[in-house]
């Protein structure tokens, strides 16, 4: 919690007392952020960091703050939301609760103000005026262009969903207690200053929120105040809090964040089913019964000799085969993603061009979006799929649900699967399709296929979907 009453002068002599800590990694000016490609994007972010470096020494390790003072990159964070827009956004109905969160830091805890139904934005500045309330704005790359252009290429980065909360906090306020997250954490200052304090994590890593006690942080390891145009990385597990200082009207900043439940961890759970599954068609170890009754016994520490042969078994099928699938944890990326930016206003795209023939020469299209798996509950298919690929601005509700959880999920992968475009061929086909998918062009008649009407039907079927074009 900040301190009632705080001066400037108090943040100053917080900040000196720093010098006894260890020093946060800083660095200085960057250039522009470039929208080249998703690698060029990410350098742009983190600059003059390298990306090597990042990874190396800092990515799931500790904190790195960028600091700039650059006016060029301050006005264009400022672009991606500000105070301003909170007025235009309302008016498209937003609700509490769903899209924007009033709370405040009181005491150490989270005193959450929403009012119920749709967000009235008179009454949102009261609580910002009056009640020093922050206003936490959900997934604003549903709303703010910028922003989904950098989480969709983000997203094909880090081959992982990225979410985004802007929080806006008044002059001597907080808007959350100390806590740590489970993702990893980019921050943006966009508007005014913050002040923050970060802690060694209690839990490193974490793969859940937790809010922590005061008396149990101890002291921070870092202190410091993000001005416009600044960044500040730090692990998920880090603990944090931060408030805007008196003598700042208001702060506004930007968290982007990634790798929720995309650990080593999460990708085992995921895809040892399917290697049991398969293992167990050859090796009849597998097949065999277990123990009569021990369903019904308490302990089952007889069994755990038998169990550990049986993995090291596992293992050794894995280091033979090595192929290891994920399923669940694809789907849920390949289905739940951004759609690509295209920067144009059509809803979504067609077919256009010239038709492949057999002597056309073709090239992949959004191949940061297009996923070619082998199905493992349809082991005689083949399938290509590219989230709303074909799409250029969210129709169908992917860029307007993106990140938000509905309570319908489980009801509605039904229809996300259909929204996900996607096409289906014989097994045969896995070699021409990644014939297609490693090449920069390639010629319809030199795809590894019998028939050169198979050849043209793959050609014409991907054209068809807007996941190849005609040179």
């Amino acid at each position: 919690m900040p301190k009632k009453g705080g001066k400037p002068a108090d943040v100053a002599k917080e900040t000196q007392a720093q010098s006894k800590r260890p020093k946060l990694d800083t660095a200085a000016s960057p250039s522009v952020l470039s929208f080249e490609s998703p690698d060029s994007l990410f350098r742009s972010l983190i600059s003059p960091v390298e990306e090597e470096v990042f990874f190396r020494e800092y990515w799931e390790q500790k904190p790195l703050l960028v600091q700039r003072n650059d006016a060029l990159v301050a006005a264009y964070y400022q672009c991606l939301f500000q105070l301003s827009d909170l007025k235009e956004l309302c008016s498209q109905g937003l609700y509490y609760g769903r899209d924007v969160n009033v709370c405040r830091c009181v005491n150490g805890k989270k005193k959450v103000l929403n009012k119920d139904g749709r967000v009235n934005h008179m009454q949102l500045k009261k609580d910002f005026d009056q009640k020093k309330a922050t206003i936490q704005f959900h997934q604003p790359q549903r709303f703010k262009d910028e922003l989904w252009k950098i989480q969709e290429k983000l997203e094909c980065y880090f081959g992982s969903l990225v979410g985004s909360n802007v929080y806006i906090t008044p002059q001597g306020s907080q808007g959350l207690p100390p806590h740590y997250d489970d993702v990893e954490v980019f921050i943006l200052q966009l508007e005014g200053e913050k002040h923050w304090r970060l802690y060694k994590p209690t839990v490193p890593l974490a793969r859940e929120y937790n809010v922590e006690s005061e008396d149990r942080i101890g002291n921070p390891t870092h202190e410091f105040i993000l001005k416009p145009g600044d960044l500040l990385y730090f692990p998920r597990g880090t603990i944090h809090q931060a408030d805007t200082p008196h003598g700042i009207s208001y702060s506004t900043h930007v968290t982007i964040s990634t790798y929720q439940n995309n650990s080593w961890g999460d990708f085992l759970l995921d895809a040892i089913p399917g290697l049991v599954f398969d293992t167990a068609k050859e090796d009849v170890a597998l097949r065999m019964s277990i123990p009569r009754q021990l369903l019904m016994q308490v302990n089952t520490a007889d069994c755990t000799k038998k169990l550990s042969s049986l993995l090291r078994r596992l293992a050794d099928r894995l280091e033979s085969s090595r192929e290891l699938r994920s399923s669940d944890m694809k789907k849920d990326f390949i289905m739940h993603r951004l759609p690509p930016c295209l920067g144009c206003d059509s809803d979504a795209l067609t077919p256009g061009g010239k038709l492949p023939k057999i002597d056309s020469k073709i090239r992949l299209q959004f191949r940061d979006h297009a996923v070619i798996t082998v199905e493992p509950d349809q082991e005689s298919a083949v399938s290509i799929r590219t989230p709303l690929v074909c799409l250029g601005w969210g129709v169908g509700g992917m860029r307007q649900t993106h990140m938000m959880g509905t309570e319908d999920d489980t009801a509605s992968e039904d229809g996300l699967a259909q929204q996900t475009h996607g096409l289906r061929f014989p097994v045969s086909y896995l070699d021409a399709l990644k014939q297609i998918w490693s090449s920069s062009t390639v010629n319809v008649k030199e795809l590894n296929l019998t028939s050169d009407e198979e050849k043209e039907n793959l050609a014409l079927s991907l054209w068809t979907e807007c996941l190849i074009e005609v040179l």
